[in-house]
């Protein structure tokens, strides 16, 4: 204990490291808190290292604790946007591009029932077909299939 006191601005730079490294690898970035207090611990040491403030055990936890939520309140919502960034694609399966007759009039903004692979199917158009259109497999999404002529 007296070694870590003795290099406490360099022990507070490796503890923040340690804590950044366990947000990012093991949790994979999905809580800040850790984030935070691993950027407050790092932040606290190099002033402590640079002589601003005494290092000191309570001077490293009261930093460590100002700094930390001073960075949380500056940077929590662009980290916010960060996390829930997600990309939407459609997933290409073995259906997409599949044909099939339709059996009845399919309009605009309605649906038909169409029994394809065993499965009762939605069937959606961005056009009005008539019955007996071959369609093929545009678009899916859980129980929907969205269709266009073939040509």
């Amino acid at each position: 204990m007296e070694y870590i006191l003795l290099h406490l601005p360099q022990a507070l730079v490796v503890l923040g490291l340690i804590l950044l490294a366990i947000e990012v690898l093991v949790l994979g970035f999905s809580t800040f808190v850790l984030f935070f207090v691993g950027l407050g611990t790092i932040i606290t040491g190099i002033l402590m290292a640079l002589g601003v403030m005494p290092a000191t055990m309570l001077n490293a936890l009261l930093a460590t604790a100002i700094i930390s939520t001073i960075v949380a309140l500056i940077s929590w919502q662009p980290m916010k946007r960060l996390q829930n960034k997600g990309e939407v694609h459609q997933v290409s399966n073995g259906m997409i591009g599949e044909q099939f007759t339709l059996s009845e009039d399919l309009l605009v903004g309605k649906t038909i029932n169409h029994r394809y692979s065993g499965i009762d199917w939605k069937v959606k158009a961005n056009e009005p077909l008539s019955a007996g259109t071959e369609v093929k497999i545009k678009a899916m999404q859980v129980g929907l299939l969205t269709v266009e002529p073939v040509i």
